[in-house]
């Protein structure tokens, strides 16, 4: 019988629950409608649906000749369905009038229709007037409820479920590839296969010859009706002289096979349940090799990256030290950012393995030593912690090496300007012409003296400016400093001595001078005079040519006002030169008034109007020079102003942007409403909303170069670093993705255990409830009170086992994911090791042992050398040759596993 009382019975208790079938029914009733025309097909379906028809009415003692006209009175029409389905229908009317045609055919269409299938355009009249459309229409609806709408495997049903299954069986046969229900059957090979896997006594399949499709049609429909008790009723030649055979008329005839190899489902239900354990197996070891390799690749990175970031050794060029901010750069863009994301998908891959090993029973898994997660968490912390400070050490050393080019530079200025100073006064205070000198040249050397004195004095801040650039050279290690202290000291010994010379002279001058007494006012004059005006002259050219390094308009404001200042005092200056070279104007004027011989230089002074006038006119041309220079470096300042404000009104934006969606993101892990998959959706969006915000980080990191690149070292405008940006950007981009795990895991978790939505709000509203303080995790009291209001009878030892299995660290919270795991163990059942050790009894045929050639059998190849890999020999009573112990195999799969 192809369907039987029971499976009729099971058809009655539950046909309301068909809605997703009576669609398909509906779509089946509506495909290809017109194509029922075709005279092919319709020849094809007439003698198909004909046979089937009288493979049931011969159980009432009756058959069919004509389809479209025995049924046109409706008796054998209700007597049909009644056989089919194991109910009486109500009494048929026994008139031969049309109105008692279209009543019997009424009640036979409402029986139909009370089995939750929609009739779509078929009415009581067109059967009556024996339409060959609407009645072929009727029995293809009949057949889909009662004969292919029931077909169920692994959660596909119908023509799906009929589909995979002839897949499925006939999947190890050569030239057999089941696509659909018309071209893959022409050839009779599907036919024959499926007869051979169930009935391998009925059929040699290896004898078969696929260029003989009539022959091997004919062999199966042959010994389907003599074995199988399976009518004929497909035409071979019909099949094979068709292009495209009546999908109908071959799901039809099929759906008689896998009713009535129905018994053998069970073995298959068996391997089925083996397979998806295996295949968890076979996914879990994957997953731990990525993990491992992973793991391995991302501590080999950061042991070879923190030697290089704790490396201190400063450079001594400016050059060398802006090369490795350049590389220190280059890492922060370049090299950390994938592997942030590598860090952050260990972290997921790791918690979606532990989440796919504990919903199957598996073991936890441990990564090799020192590949922990925690180990991973504590090399990064590490790496972060030295490259925290790597940056401002760069930073510093590039200060440090400016401000020491700038000493060297101005000691050399100042060194040079000095040795100049400084050249020939040796031999000029070493020499003896006050011996032989008149009164009047003793005079003048004596004033001469004095003058040298007072110009000596005068170069003594120089001298100590020249020594305190050096000493600060010296604190500040510079790289040349063995020249620079070479030279100091040649200038503080010279400076000695010229002290040591200028004593003596005066003391011989003075002891000569009461010999020699004659003294020139005016040349005395103009040598006391000439002398503070030439050093004033001298440290206004030297001032004038003075560098200046300064970070801030203000700054450079304050050199402006200072230089405003000089300026002023050049009129006053230029009074001074004129008297001076009044002083002049008048020495001539007597000695022409008097006829005295004037000495060509002045006794009193090496200065000359001439080295006056010269020096006058280069502080005039310095001064605008030093206007030029000072307006230079104020547009520059006011340039990095711009670039501090535009960093700034980007930072200021960008870091609040930040700080709000990590808020919005903790926020909403803890508020979340709606479905596991609109959560998911929810954060998706959120995620591509940060990902499409990446372009404003990329500006803002060109400022932060263009900032870095001017040597603009602070901020005044933001109180964000381009550091602080990056840190909160990476700490966003790693909590939506930690956050979407978790979601993904609820996910996996639910569907793994058959939670329903409605329990996962349940179990996320009562977890809410409880989260007092809203942080995502409830303390112990919260959860005990969780527990109680959900009906658990708590005592302490019960507590306490709890207890262990949703905080096993011992922190004192429960978050909402061990919460859920905990929910989903007390609510949702998973496979066992007993259920996998009763399907390979199935498989082995109720033996304590299975054989090789069973394993390949029952199992997808890969399945099944997994298996034959790692089945031990069976050792036990009745041992025989070549049996493998699936009792050991299937324990190891829930205890001490090896993976």
């Amino acid at each position: 019988m192809v369907v039987t009382m029971s499976q009729i019975e099971t058809s009655v208790q539950y046909n309301h629950t068909y809605e997703e079938e009576e669609e398909y029914m509906i779509q089946e009733e509506e495909w290809d409608r017109d194509l029922l025309l075709d005279p092919a097909w319709e020849k094809q379906q007439r003698k198909t649906f004909t046979a089937w028809c009288n493979s049931h009415l011969r159980k009432a003692g009756t058959e069919i000749e004509n389809i479209e006209e025995d049924f046109r009175n409706g008796l054998k029409l209700m007597l049909l369905l009644e056989v089919i389905s194991g109910e009486r229908l109500p009494k048929p009317d026994r008139g031969k009038m049309r109105f008692h045609r279209i009543a019997n055919v009424n009640k036979a269409l409402d029986f139909i229709a009370s089995k939750g299938v929609k009739l779509v355009s078929i009415g009581a009249e067109e059967i009556v007037d024996g339409n060959v459309k609407m009645t072929l229409g009727m029995i293809w609806t009949i057949i889909l409820r009662f004969a292919i709408q029931d077909i169920s495997v692994e959660e596909t049903s119908a023509k799906e479920g009929l589909l995979l299954w002839c897949q499925r069986k006939t999947a190890p046969y050569r030239n057999v590839n089941v696509q659909n229900f018309h071209v893959s059957w022409k050839d009779g090979l599907a036919l024959c296969a499926l007869i051979h896997r169930h009935r391998p006594d009925l059929i040699d399949y290896s004898r078969l010859n696929k260029d003989d499709p009539l022959g091997n049609l004919n062999l199966a429909l042959n010994v389907a009706e003599k074995h199988l008790d399976i009518p004929k009723m497909l035409d071979p030649e019909d099949i094979v002289n068709t292009p495209k055979p009546d999908e109908r008329a071959i799901m039809t005839y099929v759906s008689c096979f896998y009713h009535a190899f129905a018994g053998a489902e069970q073995a298959e239900t068996a391997s089925n349940r083996i397979c998806k354990v295996l295949a968890v197996n076979q996914e879990n070891e994957k997953l731990m090799e990525e993990y491992e390799r992973l793991a391995s690749e991302l501590l080999e990175w950061i042991r070879r990256t923190i030697p290089w970031l704790e490396n201190r050794t400063p450079e001594k060029t400016m050059k060398s030290m802006q090369q490795k901010l350049e590389d220190f750069r280059d890492y922060r863009r370049k090299h950390k950012p994938p592997r942030v994301q590598e860090k952050c998908q260990l972290e997921i891959n790791f918690n979606t393995l532990q989440t796919k090993l504990r919903i199957s029973n598996r073991p936890a898994f441990m990564p090799s030593e020192g590949k922990m997660v925690s180990d991973i968490a504590s090399a990064w912390q590490r790496l972060e912690q030295v490259e925290k400070g790597y940056e401002e050490w760069l930073l510093n050393e590039i200060r440090r090496l400016e401000r020491l080019d700038h000493l060297a530079e101005k000691f050399r200025q100042k060194a040079t300007s000095h040795e100049a100073w400084a050249f020939g006064r040796e031999q000029t205070l070493t020499q003896k012409d006050y011996e032989t000198a008149t009164l009047t040249e003793l005079r003048a050397l004596l004033r001469k003296h004095e003058a040298f004195e007072s110009d000596l004095a005068a170069h003594q801040d120089r001298v100590e400016q020249i020594a305190a650039i050096a000493q600060e050279l010296n604190e500040l290690d510079y790289h040349d400093i063995a020249a620079i202290n070479e030279r100091c000291q040649k200038i503080c010994d010279q400076w000695d001595k010229l002290g040591t010379l200028t004593q003596k002279r005066r003391e011989a001058l003075e002891r000569t001078e009461k010999v020699l007494e004659t003294v020139d006012q005016l040349y005395l004059e103009f040598a006391k005079r000439a002398a503070p005006f030439n050093n004033w002259m001298e440290g206004a050219i030297e001032d004038l040519q003075d560098m200046f390094i300064v970070h801030t308009v203000e700054e450079m404001q304050s050199l402006i006002t200072a230089h405003e200042q000089f300026k002023a005092t050049m009129p006053e200056a230029d009074s001074e030169r004129q008297a001076i070279m009044g002083i002049l104007n008048e020495l001539q004027k007597i000695a022409q008034s008097y006829s005295i011989r004037v000495v060509i230089s002045n006794p009193y002074t090496i200065i000359t109007i001439e080295e006056l006038q010269s020096k006058w006119e280069k502080v005039k041309q310095f001064v605008p020079q030093r206007d030029h220079a000072l307006q230079e470096e104020l547009a520059r300042q006011h340039a990095n102003e711009r670039l501090r404000r535009q960093f700034a009104a980007q930072a200021n934006v960008i870091g609040p942007w930040i700080q709000n969606k990590m808020e919005e993101i903790a926020h909403s892990s803890v508020q979340m409403t709606g479905t596991l998959e609109d959560q998911m959706t929810q954060l998706k969006n959120l995620e591509h909303n940060v990902i499409n915000y990446k372009s404003n980080l990329d500006k803002l990191e060109g400022d932060h170069q263009l900032i870095q690149e001017a040597l603009i070292f602070d901020n005044k405008h933001t109180n964000y670093t381009m550091e602080h940006i990056r840190v909160g950007w990476e700490l966003l981009l790693t909590t939506i993705a930690r956050t979407i795990n978790e979601i993904e895991t609820q996910i996996l978790t639910r569907d793994a255990k058959g939670i329903s939505p409605e329990q996962m709000n349940e179990f996320r509203s009562s977890f809410n409830h409880f989260d007092r303080k809203k942080q995502g995790m409830m303390d112990t009291d919260d959860f005990r009170a969780c527990l109680i209001s959900m009906g658990y009878d708590l005592g302490e030892a019960e507590f306490a086992r709890i207890m262990t299995l949703v905080d096993p660290s011992g922190t004192g919270v429960v978050s909402f994911q061990s919460f859920i795991d905990f929910m989903t163990r007390e609510t949702a059942d998973t496979d066992t090791a007993e259920q996998v050790i009763a399907s390979f009894r199935i498989l082995a045929s109720d033996k304590s042992y299975i054989f090789v050639e069973e394993l390949r059998r029952e199992l997808p190849p890969d399945q099944a050398e997994y298996c034959i890999k790692r089945m031990p020999p069976y050792s036990g009573k009745g041992s025989v040759p070549g049996a493998l112990d699936y009792v050991s195999f299937a324990t190891a799969l829930y205890g001490e596993s090896d993976l």
